[in-house]
């Protein structure tokens, strides 16, 4: 795994579109090689040599790793995707809402795409966490 303590790795960087939908893929099927990646995309699926760019990428970014077999290359992720999504949330919350559980729950809550269900839902949760810590 990734030595997130390293001062190299201590700011993860943030996947592009493209490297996060390699990364879901990768998180998914756990290992494979890159025709394996692109049979996971849906129609039209990218071109080999594009997601063969991409996964370069992303192993020089130390997200992944590959056994090398010959010439051909089997990757897997070097990164969990909860410990991705964790380091990326906490950068969502500092950079739109300045560290602020409180902005960002009144932000979607305001949001007219949530239902009253789905409010509930958050609150029957929040009041849970609130119980649990008590």
């Amino acid at each position: 795994m990734i030595d997130t303590n390293s001062s190299k790795n201590s700011k993860m960087k943030e996947l592009t579109k493209a490297e996060d939908q390699i990364m879901q893929i990768l998180w998914d099927i756990e290992k494979g090689f890159i025709k394996d990646i692109v049979e996971k995309f849906e129609e039209p699926k990218p071109a080999y040599t594009t997601v063969s760019t991409i996964v370069r990428i992303l192993e020089s970014k130390g997200f992944i790793s590959h056994i090398a077999y010959g010439k051909t290359h089997e990757y897997f992720p070097q990164i969990k995707k909860d410990e991705y999504k964790k380091k990326y949330f906490k950068s969502f919350l500092s950079n739109y809402f300045g560290n602020s559980f409180k902005q960002m729950v009144s932000f979607f809550s305001k949001d007219d795409n949530l239902s009253i269900k789905e409010l509930e839902e958050l609150k029957q949760l929040i009041e849970k966490e609130i119980e649990e810590k008590k």
